[in-house]
C-alpha cells in the first residue's frame, strides 16, 4: 500500500478516536499531520473529509433519536421543537464567532505549540470541574431550556482555539451549568451534528479548487477508518461515563502537551512546518 494511504489510515483513526473525546481532534490532527508531513493544503482538505465521516458515525448511533425528532417536527410536537431550537441556539455562538474571527485564529494559533499549551490548560479546567461539587439540574437532553443551551453553546465557542477540544468545552461546560454527565455528553454529540456539518460544507466550498478525483482512494481509506473508529469510540464513551468521570482525559491531555513541548524545546522534533 502506498505511503499516502498509510497516512490516510492513521489520520482517519486519529480523527475518529479524538473527535468526541475531550482531548481535541483538531489538536491531534495538527500534531500527527505535522509528524506525517501531511499538513499542507491537500492535507487540510483531507481532514475535512474524515471529519464528515465522524459526523455520520454519531448520526448513525443516534439515528432513532434523530428520526424521532424529525418526525416530531413534522407533527409539530412541542418536545421535538424545543430540542431542535436548543440545538440551534447552542450552535450560534461558535458559528458567528467563527465567521468573524475564524481566519485570524487559524493563522495565529493553528500550530503544535499552541495545541500543547491549550491541552494542558484545558486539563486543569477538567480537573477543577471534576473536583467541585456537581449539582445536577438537567438530567436528560430533553430537559434543557434555551438558557442552558445558550450557555453550552458559549462554552463550545472556546473550541475555536485549537487544542481546547469542542467536545471537552461543551461537556465540561455542561457540567458547570448543571447538566448531568450523560446529558452533557449526549448534548455534545447532538450539537456536533450541525456544527461539524456546517463547518464541513463551508470548508469544502472554500477549498473546492483542491478537489481531485485522483484523491478518491485516499479519501475512501480515511473516511472508512474515521467512521469505524468514531462509531466505536462513541459507544465506548457512553459506557465509560456511566461509572467514571473525565479525570483520566485530563491526565492524558497533560501528558500529550508535555510530550509535544518537551520534544520541541529539547530539539527532538521540529514543529516549524506545522
Amino acid at each position: 500500500m502506498d505511503l499516502i494511504y498509510w497516512k490516510a489510515l492513521i489520520l482517519g483513526i486519529v480523527e475518529g478516536l479524538t473527535e468526541f473525546l475531550p482531548i481535541s481532534s483538531t489538536g491531534h490532527l495538527i500534531v500527527v499531520g505535522s509528524l506525517l508531513d501531511f499538513n499542507d493544503e491537500r492535507g487540510k482538505l483531507f481532514e475535512i473529509v474524515i471529519q464528515s465521516a465522524a459526523i455520520l458515525a454519531v448520526m448513525w448511533e443516534y439515528r432513532a433519536k434523530l428520526g424521532s425528532v424529525i418526525g416530531g417536527l413534522i407533527q409539530k410536537q412541542e418536545a421535538a421543537q424545543r430540542f431542535a431550537i436548543n440545538v440551534g441556539i447552542a450552535f450560534l455562538p461558535l458559528a458567528l464567532i467563527g465567521l468573524v474571527l475564524g481566519k485570524q485564529i487559524k493563522a495565529a494559533l493553528f500550530n503544535p505549540i499552541t495545541v500543547a499549551t491549550t491541552s494542558i490548560i484545558g486539563a486543569l479546567f477538567i480537573m477543577w470541574a471534576e473536583k467541585r461539587k456537581h449539582t445536577v439540574s438537567v438530567q436528560t437532553v430533553d430537559d434543557l431550556n434555551w438558557k442552558d443551551a445558550l450557555k453550552v453553546g458559549l462554552a463550545q465557542a472556546l473550541a475555536l482555539i485549537p487544542g481546547t477540544s469542542r467536545s471537552g468545552a461543551t461537556i465540561i461546560g455542561g457540567l458547570f451549568f448543571g447538566l448531568s454527565r450523560k446529558a452533557a455528553t449526549e448534548f455534545t454529540f447532538f450539537l456536533a451534528m450541525p456544527t461539524l456539518i456546517a463547518a464541513t460544507i463551508y470548508e469544502l466550498y472554500k477549498e473546492r479548487a483542491l478537489l481531485s478525483i485522483d484523491d478518491l482512494g485516499m479519501w475512501s481509506v480515511g473516511f472508512i477508518a474515521s467512521f469505524i473508529s468514531a462509531f466505536l469510540c462513541v459507544r465506548w464513551l457512553l459506557r465509560y461515563i456511566s461509572s467514571h468521570d473525565f479525570t483520566v482525559f485530563a491526565w492524558y491531555r497533560i501528558a500529550f502537551g508535555l510530550i509535544v513541548l518537551g520534544t520541541y524545546y529539547g530539539g527532538l522534533v521540529s514543529w516549524s512546518s506545522a
